[in-house]
């Protein structure tokens, strides 16, 4: 809230106080030492009474402590016009001599003690505080939910669920969700496809309440529909074909620990939350912002589970290699989501391979078989390697880009094998190609990634979608607070 547009204050000093705080138990004399040689207004903030003798103000709802944004108490300001000039936190004696004019106040008094945390930043007030004398700052339709109308099945009924229940989306919700970043409600940050529906932070914070994250996710949401909104990455395509795909949301940085994201064991399953409610969220705002409904312009013939939500974070800490999105040019140490249209991951098991030729190969075969072994050049992967396997890399001393190119290498394949009809099947390219040599990935159309649990030796595909200008590339977004 603008300061043009909080109540004003009384001139003078003023300060906040509550009976359920030993400091303003202690100042209650200093208070009325003031109030004898200076013009002093008292607020209080629980009992109407505190402190004898004052004539207190009761801000017992917390109007003036909310909008003038009390976060301790004892407070002293001074006040000019209305306006705060100055203010001093808990008992400094120094400080509210210097802060009144007035010298020698409380002689008895320790020089110094911390004051209490206002009622106003109470984790259970504040929210409700906020949605109270903070909603105009909200711009969506209000929904009036009837009284004996159960929250969960009203939202599942209106078609806003993605058949999993929702976290009802409260003013006082979407309030505390908008707290997770700077940026201003109203500011557009993309138009959704497939209904080319113009979407404001606010409208993706009320999606990420309804998918059960915490405010500190929501700029990985942002990123995240940022980056799928792009023509590049082409959404509505990926919501349109028939093939399985849907956007996977890959983390770097340092606001994967801070948020407490998984890159380890079980990284592409449940259990963990900002895993979980980050891809949730940028699928709820694709459904219930653009339009995107299963269906309807989701023409997906068989899905997979990752369409509900599929992201993580990538182990660095654990990786032989620089992460994956500095390897496709973002700042390193950059907080970035990087998203990639893919399908729902497949094992590769390889429990021998000790050196990096023998297991560049067990990849490369399992690779072959991308969607189908004689269909090459139309689809991307990403390359989920363990850290089993990961170390053998690490121990050899291969680089990302030595592997990539072992792979591309590895996955050259005679045009006689992919024509239709070889093998007997009759899948496949054109007779044309038979005498040509054709790559099954075009250049960099393999993105290694490292994650996943510690025991086991095991890594994973996730195939790709159409690549290039006639489906969806890979696309980074840099992540801002």
């Amino acid at each position: 809230m603008s300061p043009s547009s909080r109540p004003p204050l009384p001139s003078g000093l003023v300060a906040f106080v509550k009976r359920d705080c030993p400091t303003c138990t202690l100042v209650a004399p200093v208070l009325a030492q003031l109030a004898k040689q200076v013009q002093l207004s008292v607020y209080t903030q629980d009992d109407p009474g505190f402190p004898d003798g004052l004539d207190p103000l009761d801000d017992t709802s917390l109007e003036m402590s909310w909008h003038h944004r009390i976060e301790a108490v004892p407070t002293l300001l001074r006040s000019e016009d209305g306006r705060e000039q100055q203010r001093a936190v808990g008992w400094q004696r120094a400080d509210w001599e210097a802060l009144s004019g007035v010298a020698g106040l409380g002689p008895g008094l320790p020089a110094a003690r911390p004051g209490c945390g206002s009622r106003s930043v109470d984790p259970e007030l504040a929210p409700k505080l906020a949605a109270r004398f903070g909603a105009a700052k909200l711009r969506s339709r209000r929904v009036e939910i009837a009284s004996g109308e159960d929250e969960i099945e009203a939202l599942q009924a209106r078609g806003w669920s993605d058949g999993l229940p929702l976290v009802p989306p409260t003013e006082e919700r979407v309030l505390a969700m908008l707290e997770g970043t700077s940026r201003a409600p109203d500011e557009v940050l993309a138009v959704v496809p497939p209904d080319l529906v113009e979407c404001s932070v606010e409208k993706v914070a009320i999606n990420a309440v309804m998918a059960g994250c915490k405010p500190e996710y929501l700029p990985v949401v942002l990123a995240a529909l940022e980056a799928a909104c792009t023509d590049a990455f082409n959404m509505h395509g990926l919501l349109a074909t028939t093939m399985p795909a849907g956007p996977v949301i890959v983390v770097n940085g340092p606001i994967r620990r801070r948020i407490g994201m998984n890159s380890g064991r079980n990284v592409f399953g449940q259990g963990n939350r900002a895993n979980l409610a980050i891809g949730r969220a940028l699928q709820l705002v694709i459904r219930n912002v653009g339009g995107g409904r299963p269906g309807e312009v989701d023409r997906a013939t068989h899905g997979n589970p990752g369409k509900l939500s599929f992201c993580f974070a990538e182990d660095e800490e654990g990786s032989p290699w620089e992460p994956l999105a500095e390897t496709l040019g973002a700042r390193p140490g950059a907080d970035v989501v990087t998203l990639f249209p893919g399908e729902g991951p497949r094992c590769i098991v390889d429990q021998l391979s000790r050196d990096p030729e023998s297991l560049a190969r067990s990849f490369a075969a399992n690779l072959r078989t991308l969607h189908h072994p004689k269909l090459v050049l139309a689809f991307e992967a990403l390359l989920a390697v363990g850290p089993e396997h990961g170390r053998v890399f690490r121990e050899a001393g291969w680089s990302r880009r030595q592997l990539a190119d072992r792979l591309h290498e590895l996955l050259l394949i005679p045009g006689r094998e992919l024509v239709r009809g070889a093998g007997g099947i009759a899948e496949g390219l054109p007779e044309s190609v038979r005498d040509a040599t054709l790559p099954k990935f075009r250049p960099g159309g393999i993105h290694l990634v490292h994650c996943g649990g510690g025991a086991g030796l095991f890594s994973a595909i996730i195939g790709g979608w159409v690549a290039g200008e006639m489906g969806s590339q890979t696309v980074l977004r840099e992540i801002r607070p």
